[in-house]
């Protein structure tokens, strides 16, 4: 059973409403309330976010769909459960618009099980070994969902349960603030750690920022788990991949972090210069999924990837503050899933996961990801959109 929301209730006056507007609280400069947010879009109607019922669990909450738009027709979609982003729309070299990353078009598609498409993932993004780890002398066992390991937060991670929305929409963006309140001992890891995450929109970005406070010494690493294809069609094998990092943390056949942090020249991993992803795939045993140590200076927001679709000339830049970048290449894929014409082949998409490295609680020399009272965890991922002739 996913866990409700905890101001659940609210959600029951959703149900049978198709369009609603929700009064908002100050954000970045954008004022509160009903009537202000009608003055902004009748500045800028273009600009703007629509709210529409995505679909009903069945505990009976009801689940919404955000539509973030802007004068540039960019088009995210984003729901509350999960915070997953279900469709983004950029245009090609020919100015046509079409939708760049996996997922599906209603709730109990998502609901049914999926790969974690789009996925707001927490409470640590990616695994950790033996699903434990020892902080300040206590060890914490966690839910194990990937063998003995514990991977994107365990069995009911942030990505399967219900956030609340705020939606935010104002001159030049339009966004969307979701908050989860993740209880002390959830899937295991020690604290209460209240989360606000924010969507916004602007002319041919999104931006992505990550915030979190905790009672009790915790580890966090939040990242988004959307799966890429610019050209919506076929796989990304042809795809060129750029990433700022000149090495990476090799893996285990668990693809658990060995401890090295190794360099990328004269492998199949050194894609310091742009190339294309499937020209050295087969070197790697399952394909790509690792995490690749970012050349930046600590803390600083950096360009970490530019992937091109040489088809259709779309472009994207993933630009972070974040240390690391998990590079998968949708090798679980199996063609079990699908939208409209769209089968979920293998390697259909790739991901881009920003975040801390992998097991990092359980690696002392990986950059800490532990957070204490007192502390806010604050991170920041840019997608920027383009096309290239």
């Amino acid at each position: 059973m996913k866990r409700k929301l905890q101001s659940g209730p609210q959600y029951a006056l959703y149900a049978g409403l198709l369009v609603m507007a929700i009064s908002i609280s100050s954000f970045t400069g954008c004022s509160s309330g009903k009537k202000d947010t009608q003055e902004t879009e009748k500045k800028n109607p273009a600009c703007k976010v629509e709210t529409t019922l995505f679909g009903i669990t069945a505990e009976g909450d009801s689940v919404m769909l955000y539509t973030l738009k802007n004068e540039k027709d960019y088009v995210v979609k984003i729901t509350n459960f999960g915070g997953i982003i279900t469709e983004i729309h950029t245009p090609d070299r020919e100015g046509q618009f079409g939708n760049i990353v996996l997922g599906f078009d209603n709730l109990d598609r998502y609901l049914a099980g999926h790969p974690n498409f789009g996925a707001l993932i927490g409470r640590y993004g990616n695994r950790i070994a033996d699903a434990k780890f020892t902080l300040d002398g206590v060890t914490y066992q966690l839910a194990a969902n990937n063998g003995d390991n514990s991977l994107h937060g365990g069995v009911i991670g942030f990505d399967d349960v219900i956030w609340e929305p705020e939606v935010i929409s104002c001159d030049e963006r339009a966004a969307l603030r979701l908050s989860y309140v993740s209880e002390d001992g959830e899937e295991g890891f020690p604290g209460t750690l209240t989360v606000h995450v924010t969507y916004e929109l602007l002319m041919d970005q999104l931006l992505i920022t990550y915030e979190a406070t905790t009672d009790k010494a915790t580890p966090v690493n939040l990242t988004n788990h959307s799966y890429f294809n610019l050209a919506g069609e076929g796989t990304i094998l042809d795809h060129v991949l750029y990433i700022n990092a000149s090495r990476y943390t090799p893996v285990d056949n668990e693809l658990i972090p060995t401890g090295e942090i190794a360099p990328v020249e004269g492998t199949a991993f050194d894609f310091r210069k742009p190339r294309v992803i499937g020209e050295r795939i087969d070197e790697v045993p399952g394909g790509y999924d690792h995490n690749f140590v970012l050349d930046q200076a600590e803390g600083e927001r950096t360009l970490a990837a530019k992937l091109m679709d040489p088809k259709t000339g779309r472009s994207l830049e993933v630009i972070t503050t974040e240390p690391g970048v998990q590079f998968y290449t949708g090798n679980f894929l199996d063609g079990s899933l699908s939208s409209g014409d769209f089968t979920y082949v293998k390697h259909s998409g790739l991901c881009l996961e920003t975040q801390h490295f992998p097991d990092s609680p359980n690696q002392p020399d990986f950059p800490s990801t532990i957070l204490r009272p007192g502390e806010t965890y604050s991170t920041q991922t840019i997608f920027k959109f383009g096309v290239e002739k």
